[in-house]
């Protein structure tokens, strides 16, 4: 075994709201406060009336961007959703789990313009990519595939796509509900993959001199993650990924909380839950119940101090959002936010005015939508 925490599944419920089969969301104006009582915070809806929002990104002028899982690059103006589309990708093909899923801008944003698209495709099979585009006068154009021909399925498809402090590409892959996939090296299904921002492959990969292998990998081993994030300070690569189903034959819940770290095997399928194996890494934190993590995010902004060096992660099956304070490698304690709350919790990121925005996934087939769902919300301080 590689690595593991002490501190396993310990939960610590900071606030819990019983709920009808469609949860509403907090009164307005009510206040909702920590289990230490560090942080006291209000939630205020940014936009209603969406359809699974999956993914969220800010332009320089603080415009936010969002993907809806059909197919639909959206956009938020100075605190107003334009109705109309930015763009609608053309050939995504949205089954189940799959469909138009992250978005992200280029570090360089501002002088390159690039913005890359993940999502579900189907050309002689189903398949994921992620695809470049230039966004300017409010138009994406100049497409240009940087990773393809991921394996997918309507289930387990992955994806993010999050660029890392060396400017390289980290993008997430599900095993495709072929679960075998995840320790071949010749698939690129269940990993972590890293590419230049160009799609080609950076020298320093591990595998790339590994004959068979594909020279995109940097870890293997993953079943479904979705969320990826860097640590402040460390510039440790946190990771999200959903556990097994009962189809399977391993049981359910083993939901991960992982450090991502070049060239380890995170051990799927061959072990899960809090399994151990030499050469495999078992996880910083497992979840069971299953709480379908499927986001993560480190809060580095000024609004919440307390919440300073935190990681989120939104969770689907969960209902909640999940707040894990670290020291370094170590996990100090954690906390459940808004349980039940506001349903299936997806996309979670720090917005450039500091608070933390979130978004509901109660209208994906599998949630029981309130009249204004899909949402995206946002956390602000209650003073």
């Amino acid at each position: 075994m590689l690595h593991r925490s002490p501190i396993g599944s310990f939960l610590m419920i900071a606030f819990v709201l019983s709920t009808a089969c469609a949860p509403a969301g907090l009164a307005e104006n009510a206040v909702v406060t920590t289990a230490d009582g560090d942080v006291k915070f209000k939630v205020e809806t940014v936009a209603t009336g969406l359809e699974v929002p999956w993914a969220f990104a800010w332009l320089p002028n603080k415009d936010m961007l969002f993907t809806e899982r059909p197919g639909r690059v959206r956009i938020i103006e100075s605190g107003k959703l334009r109705a109309e589309p930015v763009f609608v990708v053309p050939d995504v093909e949205p089954t189940s789990e799959s469909g138009l899923m992250d978005i992200t801008l280029h570090p360089d944003f501002a002088k390159n313009h690039f913005i890359y698209l993940a999502y579900s495709y189907n050309k002689d099979g189903k398949q994921v990519k992620v695809v470049r585009y230039v966004y300017q006068d409010g138009k994406l154009t100049e497409e240009k595939t940087i990773v393809d021909h991921v394996p997918g399925a309507p289930n387990h498809s992955g994806m993010r796509c999050r660029f890392g402090p060396d400017g390289k590409l980290y993008v997430t892959t599900g095993d495709s509900t072929d679960w075998t996939l995840a320790q071949r090296l010749d698939s690129l299904a269940g990993k972590v993959l890293r590419v230049n921002d160009d799609g080609s492959i950076p020298l320093d990969n591990p595998f790339i001199k590994t004959q068979g292998a594909r020279p995109e990998i940097w870890t293997y081993g993953n079943r479904n993650p979705q969320g990826l994030a860097w640590q402040p300070g460390t510039g440790l690569l946190f990771e999200t990924e959903h556990g097994p189903s009962t189809f399977e034959g391993k049981g359910s819940g083993g939901d991960e909380v992982n450090i991502i770290e070049k060239g380890l095997n995170y051990g799927w399928p061959e072990i899960h839950h809090t399994q151990t194996r030499e050469g495999m890494v078992s996880p910083l934190l497992e979840y069971s119940p299953a709480c379908a993590p499927g986001s993560g995010m480190f809060y580095n902004g000024s609004a919440f101090a307390a919440f300073k060096g935190n990681f989120f992660f939104g969770c689907l099956g969960g209902k909640r959002i999940i707040r894990v304070v670290l020291d370094g490698r170590n996990v100090v304690k954690q906390e459940d936010l808004l349980s039940g709350t506001y349903g299936r919790i997806r996309e979670m990121e720090e917005g450039p005015d500091g608070y933390i925005y979130f978004s509901t996934s109660n209208r994906d087939g599998r949630g029981s939508p309130a009249k204004d769902d899909d949402r995206i919300m946002r956390i602000v301080p209650a003073n």
